[in-house]
């Protein structure tokens, strides 16, 4: 079967440092892989190549099949990324975050129950009308999670996404993605949280000084 997200050559230097070393990935259908490594060895430089918001030095990213960077709009219709610090417009709320993803990706005849369900599950929804700038941490990194979630997709990237949330929520995303592996999707994510890789992991790749050690 042919990988959702196939990764050649890739590659990134920031000046003369190189931070991610020539390197092959590919991610297949109902995968959940795990990406390991200390704090400064690449991890969310990849993820930020292959989310196409930081472009590689070298290498060629596809996401099913459609160029990232030639074909970036059909590549990023199947192609969703959870920041570690989600990034927000300050002139809308919790609520129409959601709603703009919602028309971004033509999904306006079941956003209502979609994202009202969401922000339920995941307890955002008494603050559904608030601005993200008077959420907490957790929360900003949830509405991150739920803006992703909302719309849909083959792959999705996360890099560290229970870095800033209680225990109770990072077992509904832990339960998100088992759903979303059972549908097929792909998804890699970037942890340092060891339950997270003994729960999830169909496959471990851990990455030391940029270069990928793939098990």
């Amino acid at each position: 079967m042919e990988p959702l997200l196939q990764a050649n050559n890739l590659c990134r230097f920031y000046g003369k440092f190189q931070a991610l070393a020539p390197t092959d990935l590919a991610l297949h259908a109902g995968e959940i892989t795990i990406l390991t490594g200390l704090n400064g060895a690449g991890k969310s430089t990849l993820l930020l190549c292959l989310s196409g918001l930081l472009r590689p030095s070298d290498g060629k990213i596809s996401v099913e099949g459609f160029d990232l960077y030639q074909e970036e709009v059909e590549a990023k219709r199947r192609l969703a990324f959870v920041p570690d610090v989600p990034r927000f417009y300050t002139e809308l709320t919790a609520w129409e975050h959601l709603y703009f993803i919602s028309l971004a990706y033509g999904i306006n005849a079941e956003f209502e129950k979609t994202a009202g369900d969401l922000m339920r599950t995941f307890g955002l929804w008494e603050a559904k009308d608030l601005y993200p700038h008077n959420y907490s941490r957790g929360m900003r990194l949830k509405l991150g999670i739920l803006m992703a979630l909302v719309r849909p997709f083959s792959v999705l990237l996360l890099d560290e996404p229970t870095s800033a949330l209680d225990m109770e929520s990072s077992q509904l995303l832990i339960e998100s993605l088992e759903g979303i592996r059972r549908r097929g999707a792909a998804v890699l994510m970037s942890t340092h949280n060891p339950a997270l890789v003994k729960g999830l992991a169909d496959r471990t790749i851990h990455m030391h000084h940029g270069v990928l050690e793939q098990s």
